[in-house]
């Protein structure tokens, strides 16, 4: 289905210095340009436990020349290992409640394939540095500057009506991770974030779903309403796109396992970014 082995995405997004330190935690007698030319172990080499101790163990020095993608996958593919024998995770239902929730083989399922993982940890790479600044547009008094943040799906969809047809899957993609980000690592964040009726109606407008109830969004309805945006910005950019490749057929399986998808990085989180103590996201 993927068109060409994941291993060779993973190894796109690795350095040499990436290479070596999975080889070494691996176990395994390769260079980097082994590794390179024979792409397809690379995926599993990630799966060993070793791996992510040497990148991420609580309590050790980080391996600080590694990319941020080499620490984001050793998270996915560790959170794939742990679920696997899960038979919930926590669900956090408020800024200081958790709850049980009994869905640990539907997301140790989703982390199941390859390129899915692959997905995750690309979608987690690329929020490492986060692009802002101002673009212009004309109105009837003239050009004004607009302030745009990457992070603000409200300020991205202001972005859509002044791009070219061609460039809008992108834009969409770029919306419905976004969505997925914000409510997979952040949820407290995206539970307080104020959407007014009009920003939450100008948000459901761009992603052509219909008008909801008037008033602020409530907590509980906050995540939802990011869960529905999410998976229809993820559509559009499949339906919209020219080409239909492997790698967007990816982004259609996560739009409609868009929930799944967002209670594993909930997952990776609480478990591995965010921990005390963790030398990383402090």
């Amino acid at each position: 289905m993927y068109g060409r082995p994941v291993g060779s995405d993973y190894v796109e997004h690795l350095t040499d210095k990436d290479l070596e330190v999975l080889a070494e935690a691996a176990g395994v007698p390769a260079r980097p340009s082994e590794l390179r030319t024979a792409p397809g172990q690379v995926p599993a080499l990630f799966d060993r436990p070793e791996v992510f101790f040497a990148v991420l163990a609580p309590g050790r020095e980080p391996v600080l020349a590694v990319s941020p993608f080499m620490v984001f996958a050793a998270v996915v593919h560790r959170a794939a290992a742990e679920l696997a024998s899960a038979s919930h995770v926590v669900e956090r239902a408020g800024a200081r409640d958790k709850v049980p929730v009994f869905d640990g083989p539907q997301l140790a399922a989703f982390l199941e394939s390859q390129a899915r993982r692959l997905f995750l940890a690309e979608l987690l790479a690329s929020f490492a540095r986060v692009a802002s600044g101002h673009y212009r547009v004309r109105t009837a008094k003239g050009w004004r500057a607009v302030r745009f943040n990457e992070l603000d799906p409200v300020q991205l969809v202001g972005l859509i009506d002044s791009i070219r047809a061609e460039e809008r899957p992108g834009a969409y993609r770029r919306l419905g991770d976004v969505a997925l980000f914000l409510t997979g690592v952040f949820p407290d964040y995206a539970r307080k974030r104020s959407l007014g009726p009009f920003d939450a109606a100008r948000l459901r407008r761009a992603a052509g779903l219909g008008p909801e109830g008037e008033g602020d969004l409530v907590e509980g309805s906050a995540i939802e309403l990011f869960e529905q945006l999410g998976m229809r910005w993820y559509r559009q950019a499949c339906e919209l796109a020219p080409t239909h490749s492997a790698r967007l057929a990816v982004v259609d399986e996560v739009a409609a396992r868009f929930r799944q998808a967002r209670r594993a990085l909930n997952f990776m989180a609480d478990r591995y970014l965010f921990p005390a103590g963790n030398p990383w996201f402090a």
